[in-house]
């Protein structure tokens, strides 16, 4: 009888690949972010371009 494979964590197409897992070693002092807040960032800055486009039209 075969003995039962071992698994490797990370073994697969990243590792195969020869790409670093950055995830698994996340910083204690990397500036973080809560998502809602990019969002709203995002929505912030496209009423601003539009704003910007209605009141100084290019053409």
């Amino acid at each position: 009888m075969a003995p039962p494979k071992k698994s490797k964590k990370g073994a697969g197409f990243h590792s195969a690949a020869g790409l670093i897992r950055y995830f698994d070693a996340e910083e204690e002092t990397a500036f973080k972010i809560d998502p809602y807040l990019v969002i709203l960032m995002g929505i912030a800055a496209t009423v601003v371009i539009v704003l910007l486009e209605h009141y100084y039209p290019t053409a």
